[in-house]
């Protein structure tokens, strides 16, 4: 569909042409908004819809070709048998009381007749424009009887009523109504809708069960990509179902074989570096204090500082397990802190707030907004909230902020913008990295943008 809109859009086509390709963009995206979103809702209606369709096709058929031609059948019949009647009447001698007649009609015919006075018709009453019978044993009397006759099939009673005017009388005749047209077309209507109803319960059965294993696979990698226990998942279902189930548990024990030999390697340099960094202490409190020992001092606590940053970074989050955090008691532990250090950091937080999540890399992820909001700016405020299943963090400074043109170089491990900070300032370069690298392991992401207060806003939203 896209490649066709890509070739379309560079050829010029007439303006009919246009208006046409046009309404069907239309008619496309408005059946795409109704359709509905779930595999096991399209699945369905894949199988309900040409139910349906063959359904109404079958019952039109059968309702204009069966039906019809039965009930025509039928009057013809009824025709036949009044033609009949009125034959024996018109050339043959009766005895007074037409009881013969009216014997054999009744043991032969299954018909009700009876000679009246020679009387007008009623007028016709108003037929329903639908009424097959009426019209049916109307044009079936009018072809084979040949008189002038009156029908009476509103009324609700099993019988139809027919009036015939002879020369000499009036013949009325009671036929019931099952002889002038099929009475049991109800019964296939029945049986066709039953049986469809089953088959379709039968198959949102079945593909349920289809279906199960691809929502469970969907619930692990999305679990996963949480950093989320997945619990006790194996392959199951269809045969394309399981391959993909066992490629991703093979893809999960590979990441997880990775993530475990890259912490035993980090917690192997981090020793090192730290017994390093620890004989340089013990040697500079030896020389005890000078102006060239303090600075050694600082240049030391500053390497410890990066050095931890950089450990951070490249362990990630991957060794610490999911666990309930009430994000508003995290948000007032920043505050607390930040004062404590001397900035000035209000936060809030609506909705809910206990939610599963990595604590203490979420708080790594914050601490890391708030310190560079508040190293960068007077005053900084952290809101939370949590709506809709999405729990969204918002930092505000009133600092220099970031051009928009360079916020994704921000994000950049060991990259410090020249313009936005200020290079004398201590840092790695990796806090809004860290913090990304946080809020894509819990499948969210972290943003920056214009604050209302001045300077940089650092939204993070992640799925609750």
């Amino acid at each position: 569909m896209a490649n066709l809109n890509q070739f379309l859009a560079g050829i010029e086509l007439p303006p009919p042409f246009r208006y046409l390709l046009r309404g069907y963009r239309r008619m496309a995206r408005a059946a795409y908004r109704a359709m509905p979103k779930g595999l096991y809702s399209r699945a369905l209606l894949i199988i309900i819809t040409p139910i349906v369709l063959l359904q109404a096709v079958l019952l039109y058929v059968f309702m204009e070709r069966h039906y019809e031609l039965v009930s025509e059948r039928l009057s013809e019949a009824v025709a036949r048998e009044i033609a009949s009647i009125v034959y024996v009447l018109e050339n043959y001698p009766q005895d007074p009381e037409h009881a013969k007649i009216e014997a054999m009609a009744t043991n032969a015919l299954g018909l009700s007749i009876t000679l009246l006075p020679p009387e007008p018709l009623p007028p016709p009453a108003p037929k329903p424009f639908f009424d097959i019978v009426d019209r049916g044993l109307s044009r079936a009397i009018s072809q084979k009887v040949g008189k002038p006759f009156w029908i009476d099939t509103v009324g609700r009673s099993s019988f139809v009523e027919i009036r015939i005017q002879l020369d000499n009388a009036v013949l009325r005749v009671f036929s019931r109504r099952s002889q002038t047209y099929a009475t049991n077309s109800h019964f296939f209507v029945v049986w066709m809708v039953s049986t469809s109803l089953v088959l379709i319960t039968i198959a949102m059965l079945f593909l349920r069960n289809q279906i199960r294993p691809i929502v469970r696979l969907a619930n692990a990698a999305e679990s996963f990509g949480k950093g989320r226990p997945i619990g006790k998942f194996r392959a199951s279902g269809a045969r394309e179902v399981r391959q993909a189930a066992q490629a991703f548990l093979e893809m999960r024990r590979r990441i997880e074989r990775q993530i475990e030999q890259r912490t035993t390697m980090l917690a192997g340099v981090s020793h090192d570096l730290r017994t390093i960094l620890t004989r340089m202490r013990l040697q500079l409190a030896l020389l005890g204090d000078t102006p060239e020992s303090d600075g050694m001092r600082k240049d030391l606590n500053e390497m410890s500082g990066m050095l931890e940053d950089y450990l951070a970074f490249a362990r990630g989050d991957g060794d610490e397990s999911v666990q309930l955090t009430d994000m508003a008691l995290m948000l007032e532990e920043l505050e607390e802190e930040a004062e404590i250090s001397g900035a000035n950091v209000t936060a809030s937080f609506e909705g809910p707030s206990e939610l599963q999540l990595r604590r203490l890399a979420m708080k790594r992820c914050l601490s890391n907004l708030v310190t560079n909001a508040t190293k960068y700016g007077t005053r900084a405020e952290l809101r939370g909230s949590y709506d809709k299943g999405w729990l969204t963090i918002t930092v505000d400074d009133d600092g220099p902020g970031i051009a928009e043109e360079d916020r994704d170089l921000a994000f950049r491990a060991f990259h410090r913008l020249d313009e936005a900070r200020n290079q004398d300032q201590p840092g790695s370069g990796l806090g809004l990295a860290i913090a990304r690298d946080v809020a894509r392991s819990h499948g969210g992401d972290l943003y920056l943008e214009d604050s209302p207060l001045g300077g940089l806003r650092a939204r993070l939203r992640i799925p609750g």
